[in-house]
C-alpha cells in the first residue's frame, strides 16, 4: 500500500469520474440481467419432496409459509459433519437482517442441508440464526437441484455443478435455488445459482471491494477460506481446509488449550 500512486485532488477526481462511468455500465448491466433472470421459463416441480424441520415434516410447498416465492440456500452440511461449512455460514450471517424485509415482500427464505435435523439445530443454536433450516435427509432434493453429489458422481470425475461438468472434491457444495407457487398450489423451479453466483448476498464483500486492500484473499485457497471463520471462531488458532471446514490447531473446539 505504501507504494500506491498518489495524485492531486483534481487528478483523483478525473480518475474517479472515469471509474463512475464504468460503475454505471455495470449497474445497467445488472438491471438487464435481473430482467432476463425473471423472464426465464419455469419448471413444474413434480417430485413430492419431504423435509424434517423444527415444526415437523413438511413438503416443499409448506416451506413457502403462505407466500408465493421461496429462496432456498443449499447449505453445505453433510450428514457426517459436526458443523456447517464456513463459507455457507459467512453467507448465512448476512441473511439475518434481510429476513423481515423478505417476509414482508412475499418471499420466504429457508436453508436446506442433508445433515440430520438434530445436528442442524445444534449448530443453528450455536450460531444464533433465526432463518428456518430443514433437513433433506432421505430425499433427493439437494441432488436434483445440483448442490449434492453421489459417490458415483464423484468417482466419475465429471459431476454437473454450476451447469458444467467439473471435478468435485466433496459430496455437498453451495447454491441458491428459487421457487414460485401459483394460486392453485403448484410449485415451480424458477432459478438456481452456484459457486460465486450467490456472492451478491455477502455484504462484507461490498465493503471490502471499496477498500484499498480489497478482499485480500492471498492465501493457499485464493478465496474466503483464507480468512473467514465461523463468527464465534475469530481470534482462535485454526484454519479452514479444502472442504470449507474449520480445523482447530489448539484445543478440541478451536479455543486455546
Amino acid at each position: 500500500m505504501a507504494d500506491h500512486a498518489v495524485a492531486s485532488r483534481e487528478e483523483w477526481l478525473a480518475a474517479r469520474m472515469e471509474l463512475l462511468r464504468r460503475e454505471k455500465e455495470l449497474t445497467r448491466l445488472s438491471d438487464e440481467l435481473g430482467r432476463r433472470r425473471r423472464e426465464l421459463p419455469w419448471v413444474r416441480v413434480e417430485t413430492p419432496y419431504v423435509f424434517d424441520g423444527p415444526d415437523g415434516r413438511g413438503s416443499l410447498g409448506d416451506l413457502f409459509a403462505g407466500r408465493s416465492q421461496l429462496v432456498v440456500q443449499h447449505f453445505m452440511f453433510s450428514p457426517e459433519w459436526e458443523e456447517g461449512c464456513v463459507g455457507c455460514s459467512f453467507q448465512a450471517d448476512h441473511v439475518e437482517g434481510s429476513l423481515v424485509h423478505l417476509a414482508n415482500h412475499d418471499v420466504s427464505f429457508v436453508r436446506v442441508s442433508r445433515a440430520p435435523l438434530a445436528k442442524i439445530q445444534a449448530f443453528n443454536r450455536r450460531m444464533g440464526w433465526t432463518a428456518k433450516w430443514v433437513s433433506s435427509a432421505g430425499s433427493t432434493f439437494n441432488y436434483d437441484y445440483g448442490a449434492s453429489f453421489t459417490k458415483e458422481d464423484l468417482a466419475s470425475g465429471e459431476p454437473l455443478y454450476n451447469y458444467r461438468t467439473t471435478p468435485v472434491p466433496i459430496e455437498d457444495l453451495s447454491g441458491i435455488s428459487v421457487f414460485a407457487k401459483d394460486a392453485a398450489g403448484d410449485v415451480f423451479h424458477t432459478y438456481s445459482c452456484y459457486a460465486r453466483g450467490g456472492e451478491g448476498s455477502i455484504g462484507a464483500y461490498f465493503y471490502l471491494d471499496l477498500t484499498p486492500k480489497g478482499r485480500d484473499e492471498n492465501g493457499p485457497h485464493r478465496n474466503l477460506m483464507d480468512w473467514v471463520r465461523h463468527h464465534d471462531r475469530y481470534g482462535f488458532d485454526g484454519f479452514v481446509d479444502g472442504m470449507s471446514l474449520y480445523r482447530p490447531t489448539r484445543g478440541a473446539d478451536g479455543a486455546e488449550s
